[in-house]
């Protein structure tokens, strides 16, 4: 079981899927992760998509901290289960969360949503090694809105290459885990410095 950190949820505990694909987010590196959103954007009301959903621990930290709507990807369908189970036990309706079993390179090459998100949340397998080709389809993806900040967890050998659409904040690590911050540009903005 895990445990959801911060917001209206706080303290409440829901399930991890079982077998390798798959490898919840700890606590430590989901507070981490919040504590700098906090200080990046406006979660309150803000749409998240959270894309190697897992358990939705991620998608449902930022629900439980105030966002209106999160989107969680997961290609596994028993996986898949286990979210739409979570967010059953927690009491979050499908108004507020839609769980999407599909690829997430496909689903971002072909989904326009009506409205984009203005967050992302990305932590793939161990074994994925796609991380640069998914962040130039997330720079080119109409469901991510300019300005939206992208959140990618890695292990800590793995330094991802942005394309230039992509401004890197911030790098934080956590043990053996790495999670580097981004913000998307407007298609006709000039890059802008990194934050420290």
């Amino acid at each position: 079981m895990l445990r959801i950190v911060g917001g209206n949820m706080g303290g409440r505990r829901i399930a991890a899927p079982h077998g390798k694909h798959t490898r919840p987010t700890s606590e430590r590196v989901r507070e981490g992760i919040f504590n700098v959103l906090h200080t990046l954007l406006r979660l309150e009301g803000a749409r998240v998509l959270d894309l190697f959903a897992g358990s939705g621990a991620l998608g449902i930290e930022a629900l439980s901290r105030g966002a209106a709507h999160a989107t969680l990807v997961e290609s596994h369908g028993r996986t898949a289960g286990v979210i739409k189970t979570n967010l059953k036990r927690l009491g979050i309706d499908l108004q507020a969360a839609r769980v999407v079993t599909v690829p997430v390179e496909s689903w971002l090459a072909k989904t326009k949503p009506a409205a984009p998100f203005s967050l992302v949340l990305l932590d793939p397998p161990y074994d994925y090694s796609g991380h640069d080709r998914l962040l130039a389809l997330l720079s080119g993806a109409p469901a991510v809105s300019a300005g939206a900040v992208i959140v990618l967890e890695t292990g800590r050998d793995r330094s991802p290459a942005p394309p230039s659409s992509l401004d890197p904040i911030r790098t934080k690590r956590y043990g053996e885990t790495q999670v580097s911050f981004f913000r998307k540009n407007p298609p006709d903005s000039t890059r802008e410095c990194a934050l420290p």
